[in-house]
């Protein structure tokens, strides 16, 4: 059996679209733990503040600074989160998922290949699975993706593993569904906002009257639905643990979840403790195409990487979530009173 690719602080490492949230984490946590790490973004979704400050930025798009970036530098790794991941507007708009999705993974396998860089982490997702029959949701279950988005990333899940079989790469898809949290000075910031908990945390500020449920007659404990989250800085640690592990020759690919599941009004009962503000919820009709229940099976990832979520009890991520979109918004109103 191959090695493990050698990957030690110091080393020189590419992360692709970290000025979003998760990639930005993940750049945060190879910069402490001593690695050289270059960040480059074309800013359309992503934040240039979030950029950590130790990194080298190229602003501009991976799929066109590929070869630049890695021609002459000494990157042994890259963590590949740039990407389009809007389900809906993946729907309205397919192509621009095919385009920015697979065209720019392939742009980037290929100069990799080009300069002989063989170890990556693929930030994947659970949408590759659609709509499970059973959870919680292993690695070896069928993928059968319901949008072109999850279809986009299971795309270039297949792309790498023949890039690995047939050039010697040596990479990692990690697949997730709810991220959520806060690490330092990093939380969930975008322009258009879809995940259940920031959402949440908007109403306790007050930039929203209320959180809808999306059905309260499904078939769970409490009538709502049932999500598996992960903190984002668990993530990050698995993120790493993967890129120090990785075979040449050898495509692995793992779930991430907590392996418990919230639902939604535990989620917005914790929110409410949490910031202490009651937070009006309205029933609302199921949405198409929402299963009752994900969560996903991380003890792969547990048991392969010696990876340990110590940090995805809700708890502790509706508080680090809430202590950055506070600061947030308080920087907000600073500014509005200058």
């Amino acid at each position: 059996m191959s090695e493990s690719t050698s990957l030690l602080p110091g080393a020189h490492v590419l992360v692709t679209g970290a000025a979003g949230y998760v990639g930005s984490v993940c750049a945060t946590v190879l910069l402490e733990q001593g690695y050289k790490v270059t960040v480059v973004d074309n800013l359309s979704t992503g934040n240039r503040d979030a950029v950590p400050a130790g990194a080298t930025f190229v602003e501009g798009d991976i799929r066109d600074l590929a070869d630049d970036v890695l021609k002459d530098s000494d990157v042994s790794a890259v963590f590949h989160f740039a990407a389009r991941s809007l389900v809906g507007e993946s729907v309205e708009d397919p192509a621009a998922y095919w385009h920015h999705n697979v065209v720019t993974s392939l742009e980037l396998l290929d100069a990799m290949r080009k300069y002989g860089v063989n170890n990556l982490v693929f930030s994947s997702t659970a949408a590759c699975y659609g709509e499970p029959e059973q959870v919680p949701i292993t690695e070896d279950m069928p993928t059968a993706p319901t949008n072109p988005y999850g279809a986009s990333k299971l795309a270039i899940d297949n792309i790498i593993t023949s890039y690995a079989h047939a050039y010697g790469l040596g990479a990692t898809s990690l697949r997730y569904f709810n991220v959520a949290g806060a690490y330092g000075s990093v939380g969930e910031n975008r322009e258009i906002e879809t995940h259940l908990i920031p959402l949440v945390l908007q109403v306790a500020l007050g930039h929203r009257e209320s959180i809808a449920m999306f059905g309260t007659d499904w078939p769970t404990d409490d009538g709502t639905a049932v999500r598996d989250y992960i903190h984002i800085r668990d993530l990050a640690d698995a993120h790493l643990l993967a890129a120090t592990s990785n075979t040449p020759g050898s495509h692995r690919i793992f779930n991430l979840g907590s392996g418990d599941g919230f639902s939604v009004k535990q989620v917005v009962e914790t929110c409410r403790e949490i910031t202490g503000h009651p937070i009006p919820a309205i029933e609302a009709p199921r949405r198409a195409g929402d299963p009752a229940v994900l969560i996903a099976s991380s003890q792969k990832a547990i048991d392969e990487l010696g990876w340990n979520p110590i940090r995805s009890d809700l708890r502790t991520i509706v508080s680090d979530a809430w202590e950055f979109t506070s600061a947030l918004g308080e920087k907000a109103h600073s500014a509005r009173n200058r």
